[in-house]
């Protein structure tokens, strides 16, 4: 470990004072709120699409009505003055809520890493989501940045398979618990190599040998089992067309082995990453398979990442497939950043259309929680978000996050240590609470 990262976190107890101050908790989220947005620019992000100069009524935290001119005594009203409203948008796949310091192995737990380095261990029962934590620090830093949600990922470089555990979706509400289906996570290509053997052909051989077990053609007892009992039963449910499996890989070859090996066995697949997916996107659409593609990326990092271009996320769309967008550096930290990734999509090729429903409706669907979450329209959560100009354009800022439509407070550590120090300084330095509060 670095010494950085032994380092005591500075100020720690007052980080996390004021995260918990911070924190907009379970018991908040659950008192609903009613609410009239007024002459807002709804960006529905469904069957609706933009509707302009228009209204949205939420009662008992639900989107009651959308129209012009409604009416609702006793209900507090905003005025939008003809700002865009969106759903609450995607975070990515990452890991907020699972760590606070990247470098800080103490507070990381997005990765399993059992026995020695070179012999594999494969838990597919390992739960991400029962180690989240609501009051993170950087919780509130996403949210009032206008992310709403995100998906909670299973780290498999850091463990020690291929087969990273599963994860699942929570709401930066301050709900405790994740929402949805699990996803389970698996790591191919070179990324994955050093844990089979060094070779990536070795990974198709493992995933295969993984599905005899699940589905009870070699004994659990036999000297070349790799699945417990329980991860066993944990495997079987994303066979035959059950949950969603999130799959990183990046070279247009061994997305192509991907497809044949899911169609093989009845996955349903998503792709992280997917830098050269653009090469098979006829093939991927027509699997409907969904990308969550990081579009910053656009040089060969690796032999994998040859074909990496800023027009992948266009050229995907253009042939039907369905795009979202996830980040891979500190993606826990810049989950607040993932808007602007989507801006940079569309100023690459990608309809802005589609870009909002990649934040919004795309990531809502793959991970089943799109009766909930991810469009506009009545019955659905009221998880709004009012901006100052377009939501794409990295000069924008939120001005209200609603959950369930109850506002929450636009404050994180970050607002607040702004606040202090841009204030005059007192009779004591402006780091002192004392001096200035």
């Amino acid at each position: 470990m670095s010494r950085l990262a032994k380092r005591p976190f500075p100020n720690l107890a007052c980080a996390l004072a004021l995260a918990a101050g911070l924190s907009f908790g379970a018991s908040g989220a659950a008192s609903a709120q009613n609410v009239l947005i007024r002459n807002a620019t709804v960006h529905t992000a469904g069957a609706q699409g933009t509707l302009r100069g228009t209204d949205v009524l939420v009662r008992d935290g639900t989107i009651a009505a959308i129209g012009k001119q409604l009416s609702a005594a006793g209900v507090e009203t905003i005025d939008a003055q003809g700002r865009p409203l969106t759903p609450a948008l995607f975070g990515g796949i990452n890991s907020i809520g699972l760590q606070e310091i990247s470098l800080g192995d103490d507070t990381r737990d997005q990765a399993l890493a059992l026995g020695d380095a070179k012999d594999m261990v494969v838990r597919p029962e390992f739960d991400v989501t029962l180690a989240y934590n609501p009051a993170s620090i950087l919780v509130p830093v996403a949210r009032v940045e206008g992310i709403g949600f995100s998906m909670l990922g299973a780290d498999s470089v850091r463990g020690g398979s291929i087969i990273g555990g599963q994860g699942g979706i929570v709401r930066l509400d301050g709900s405790p618990d994740p929402i949805g289906p699990r996803a389970l996570f698996i790591q191919l290509g070179s990324d994955g190599a050093g844990l089979t053997g060094n070779s990536r052909a070795a990974q198709w051989m493992i995933l295969d040998q993984l599905v005899d077990e699940a589905r009870g053609r070699i004994p659990v007892d036999a000297s070349i089992a790799l699945l417990t009992p329980a991860g066993r039963q944990s495997f079987a449910r994303y066979l035959d067309g059950g949950g969603r499996v999130v799959v990183a890989v990046h070279r247009a070859a061994d997305i192509r082995q991907l497809l044949r090996w899911s169609q093989r066995h009845g996955v349903r697949i998503a792709i992280l990453g997917g830098s050269e997916a653009w090469m098979m996107a006829p093939q991927l659409a027509a699997a409907k398979v969904p990308v969550f593609v990081d579009a910053l990326a656009n040089l060969p990092a690796d032999f994998d990442r040859i074909g990496s271009t800023l027009e992948n996320a266009a050229r995907l769309r253009a042939a039907g497939v369905p795009v979202s967008f996830s980040q891979f550096d500190d993606a826990a930290h810049y989950a607040r950043k993932l808007r602007q990734a989507a801006g940079n999509a569309v100023a690459n090729g990608l309809p802005w259309e589609d870009g909002l429903a990649g934040l919004t409706r795309v990531p809502a669907e793959t991970f089943g929680v799109a009766d909930r979450l991810g469009t506009i329209a009545v019955g659905k959560r009221a998880d709004l978000v009012l901006w100052t100009g377009d939501p794409l354009e990295v000069s924008t800022v939120a001005t209200q996050v609603w959950f369930d439509g109850r506002a929450i407070p636009m404050r994180s550590r970050q607002t607040e240590l702004r606040d202090r120090y841009l204030r005059a300084a007192g009779d004591l330095p402006r780091a002192y609470p004392a001096g200035n509060d």
